[in-house]
């Protein structure tokens, strides 16, 4: 049996994961966390019966320890649990399905404990990615991203990364592809949260919508695979049919193509280097008729630009980036700005920054907290 634990076990990548260990039969799940939604927690525990379940909220993983002391699951809280849960003695890999940069102290817990990790949370990337590489191969872990990048990837199995001219990472173009600035005046959320093709949680179908998501893969891709920002480009495909490219020196393209289903990537990084069958939709060329390519319009969509700006400046200053995106996205969901605020937000975050080189980890969290602090007097 393979041995796994999941960080974020209710939200979308958490719970298609556990679509593939149901699949599956021989995974067990030895620990899932949530932030506070205890009816789904209480109703995986009851079904995968882990040894261990992680609550961020306080007085909602007491109120699940009293619905599952019928049953022999520990349940810890806070940042403690999530520790707790990423070192746990018997896992051999530690799938990061949290969103936001709450990830990256357990991701560093769990490297040191010497598990593998199933990347789905692109932040910790995005922010630490300085610190996170050098530590997994420190430890001798594998980083296995088990979502966009799965792609990359899978398109650079038994490739030489040396032979690498650029790395094509694809973009559907979101809900508004082909839209103008003016017409992203009067969009609503419910119009932002409506994409094309993708089923994915609130905040990343939001920063889909605004190209932010495609930056923060810029951002991660460069740490993930070792390659300059130079060798990355962002292409949109609207038909969500090729997930990503590699091109190499030769000028030969190795493409991953499939239908836009999030959990062929999870267990391609729960088996790897193995395929299983996975049930579901193919690829039907003949119905499918055309596959189109677009440049992206950063003009309008300045979430890309704008993660590439942070990029470039480097040190702390990604790690701005990502928490006045995750605090202005948080905003737009309960309806408390527009959708061209978030890039307002994201900008004037960014202009009025003074960038710490190769920051350590608390420098970076410390970072997170006075954004959101300047962000909360502002708006």
């Amino acid at each position: 049996m393979k041995k796994i634990a999941i960080l974020g076990s209710t939200g979308s990548i958490g719970t298609q994961t556990l679509d593939v260990v149901r699949a599956n039969g021989d995974i067990e799940v030895l620990g899932i966390s949530a932030g506070k939604n205890i009816q789904k927690l209480e109703e995986q525990v009851r079904e995968f019966s882990p040894r261990l379940v992680a609550v961020w909220d306080e007085n909602a993983a007491q109120e699940l320890a009293q619905k599952i002391q019928d049953t022999d699951t520990k349940v810890v809280a806070g940042m403690d649990g999530l520790l707790e849960l990423a070192a746990m003695p018997d896992t051999e890999i530690l799938v990061t399905a949290i969103v936001g940069m709450l990830g990256i102290r357990p991701t560093i817990e769990a490297i040191r404990a010497g598990k593998d990790i199933a990347l789905a949370n692109k932040e910790t990337l995005v922010t630490a990615g300085h610190l996170i590489i050098p530590m997994a191969k420190e430890y001798g872990v594998k980083i296995l991203p088990d979502s966009e990048h799965s792609a990359v990837f899978q398109s650079l199995n038994g490739e030489h990364k040396e032979e690498v001219h650029k790395l094509l990472i694809t973009a559907s173009g979101g809900p508004f592809r082909g839209k103008t600035r003016k017409d992203l005046e009067s969009v609503t959320l419910e119009d932002t949260l409506k994409h094309p093709n993708w089923v994915m949680g609130q905040k990343i179908t939001v920063d889909s919508a605004t190209l932010v998501n495609k930056g923060l893969e810029v951002m991660e891709a460069r740490w993930l695979f070792d390659v300059s920002l130079d060798q990355i480009q962002v292409v949109v495909q609207p038909q969500s049919v090729i997930h990503s490219m590699v091109e190499f020196k030769d000028g030969g393209i190795i493409a991953q193509l499939g239908t836009p289903d999030m959990r062929l990537p999870i267990q391609y990084a729960l088996y790897y280097p193995h395929r299983r069958y996975l049930n579901g939709d193919r690829l039907d060329f003949a119905k499918l008729g055309q596959i189109t390519f677009e440049e992206p319009d950063m003009d309008t969509f300045l979430g890309l630009p704008m993660a590439i700006q942070a990029a470039k400046a480097g040190g702390s200053m990604p790690t701005v980036f990502n928490a006045a995106n995750e605090l202005a996205v948080s905003k737009f969901l309960h309806k408390k700005i527009r959708f061209l605020d978030i890039y307002d937000i994201i900008g004037q975050s960014m202009e009025r920054h003074k960038v710490i080189e190769n920051p350590g980890l608390e420098e970076i969290l410390e970072t997170e907290s006075d954004t959101y602090q300047w962000i909360e007097s502002r708006w």
